[in-house]
């Protein structure tokens, strides 16, 4: 049975602990403490699918990233700092994101679908970016994808 990114997980923070590497260590547990948490959200207590932890892995990248920015807006390099060392190691839990030319040959593809069913212009929109969002899960953020899909819309 192969492991699942939950188990990667925490196989990885027990190889970092004996290691004593402090920053992948601390990052690790955050990102097990967020997954746990999100399994027992709601009425009844489930394990999350592959798919259901890089969703929060993403999650908790997005929060380093914008914690990052808010403390050099600060003027607190070294907490900007550790938040983007702590960005570097759940980056290396989630899936290469795609190049801008991989999206913008998705977003090509599910603009030619949309024009197909009779939908053109902004009004395609919510067409195109239902479409996209499957293929691009995990692969690139909601903010990019909206993004290409405006600009070639637009275009």
């Amino acid at each position: 049975m192969s492991d699942t990114l939950k188990d990667t997980l925490q196989t990885d923070l027990t190889t970092a602990m004996k290691a004593r590497d402090e920053l992948r260590s601390a990052t690790l547990r955050m990102v097990l403490t967020a997954v746990r948490g999100e399994e027992v959200a709601g009425k009844s207590a489930r394990t999350l699918s592959d798919e259901e932890v890089v969703t929060v892995l993403q999650r908790e990248a997005k929060k380093r990233r914008e914690a990052a920015e808010a403390y050099d807006g600060a003027g607190r390099a070294e907490q900007a700092e550790r938040e983007r060392g702590e960005l570097g190691v759940i980056e290396t839990y989630l899936p290469t994101p795609l190049t801008d030319e991989e999206l913008d040959e998705l977003v090509d593809e599910a603009v030619l679908v949309a024009t197909g069913e009779g939908l053109t212009g902004m009004g395609a929109m919510g067409a195109v970016m239902s479409q996209l969002k499957p293929k691009v899960a995990g692969r690139a953020d909601g903010k990019r994808l909206s993004g290409a899909v405006k600009a070639r819309l637009q275009a």
